[in-house]
């Protein structure tokens, strides 16, 4: 049973190996669920799944493997000798439940009644107290009462264990999706780099501990600046035109990035990136940054990543006057080799879908000039980019 479970998730593409199967059968013997299919949900969730971006996809193999179960019944038949079954069913039981079942005249009796009444029974019978059916009190059937009973068919009016994972609350953290904000935190929490700068403002448990018992118990509190991650973020924001159906998720990688980055510096430019910058929409024409300035202001240890869609005539990355706002001197080609020349780390993130950029010349001539550095907005195109930040060239 676990083995097909193991190649169902394997056939939804999830990253399981032999050794988390091993996991959850060590668990198993151990134990820690017994006969209950949400419990293994969760310990199942627990030992074969690492990553939380991968959640929706077990929650739909589980649930394409173990649509029919409400409870472990099936497989408990397959793997559990039935007199050992009974044995720990009894075990399970109140004298008070022991002493119902007696008075049908013990366990034995009851499994025998019920193949009898099965034979007798031909049609479908809802309430009542007698035959097999749905609600009711006879001690067969599902849905109703009776404390001795045996559960027949159907499905449970609850079914709590199926709407645990037909819920797919983590279904936003799938990585073929579009980006949230929630999304992009976890990506980018794979891009840091911890250190403690500043004053000393946060206490240092085990240096305090340390000090103390060396002097002689009087307490010696220890301080220490506080850990921020010390990675440092340009991005560059493509604003305007085309790139309007995609303001909330660029919205959504900025406050992402604002919460995730101590050192974060940001500009806007409009379709491709020529010798002027600008950091307030309202004020584009008037107030601007040179570009050289840019590259002289940060540093060579500064991570940059461009957003946009790359969509636009190709003269107005390949040609000397090619931008539809100014006369620019300078080929947008030609700035963008001074960025990639100045910062070793550089990536391009596209909103439009990977699909569709083999029919935009100035995506390819994009992707060209940065050897291949762009990625999808998506999660996983977030992760690999990421990836490409922390490794370099």
């Amino acid at each position: 049973m676990l083995i097909g479970f193991f190649l169902n998730l394997r056939r939804f593409k999830l990253p399981v190996s032999i050794t988390e199967l091993l996991s959850l059968l060590e668990a198993l013997q151990q134990r820690l669920v017994f006969a209950d299919l949400e419990e293994f949900y969760f310990l199942a969730r627990t030992c074969l799944v690492k990553d939380e971006k991968h959640f929706d996809k077990f929650d739909r193999a589980f649930s394409a493997y173990f649509k029919d179960l409400e409870t472990l019944d099936d497989v408990l038949e397959q793997m559990i000798p039935e007199d050992w079954l009974r044995a720990e069913f009894l075990k399970q039981l109140s004298e008070e439940e022991k002493a119902k079942i007696d008075s049908l005249g013990g366990l034995e009796k009851l499994l025998e009644e019920f193949r009898k009444r099965l034979e007798e029974q031909k049609k479908k019978h809802s309430g009542g107290n007698r035959w097999i059916g749905t609600g009711g009190t006879s001690p067969f059937g599902n849905s109703g009462y009776n404390p001795e009973g045996i559960r027949v068919g159907g499905s449970s009016r609850n079914r709590s264990a199926a709407k645990v994972w037909e819920k797919r609350q983590f279904k936003n953290l799938d990585d073929s999706i579009t980006l949230g904000t929630r999304n992009i935190q976890v990506a980018l929490r794979k891009l840091r780099k911890f250190a403690r700068t500043g004053a000393a403002e946060e206490l240092d448990l085990n240096d305090t501990i340390s000090s103390t018992a060396r002097n002689a118990g009087l307490l010696d509190i220890k301080m220490v600046p506080e850990r921020h991650n010390a990675i440092k973020v340009l991005i560059f924001f493509d604003v305007g035109g085309s790139m309007d159906p995609y303001v909330k998720v660029c919205e959504e990688l900025f406050s992402a990035c604002r919460t995730e980055f101590k050192h974060l510096e940001y500009y806007y430019f409009h379709n491709f990136i020529y010798e002027h910058l600008w950091k307030d929409n309202q004020r584009r024409y008037s107030e601007t940054t040179p570009l050289l300035e840019v590259l002289r202001t940060y540093g060579k240890d500064y991570k940059v990543i461009f957003v946009g869609d790359a969509s636009m005539a190709p003269y107005e990355i390949t040609h000397r006057y090619g931008s539809v706002e100014h006369m620019n001197e300078q080929p947008g080609a030609v700035w963008m080799e001074q960025v990639t020349d100045h910062y070793p780390d550089v990536v391009w993130l596209n909103p439009v879908g990977e699909e569709y950029w083999q029919y935009t010349s100035s995506i390819g001539i994009t992707r060209q000039l940065l050897e291949g550095r762009m990625y999808p907005m998506t999660l996983e195109g977030l992760d690999r980019a990421i990836g490409r930040l922390v490794k370099g060239r």
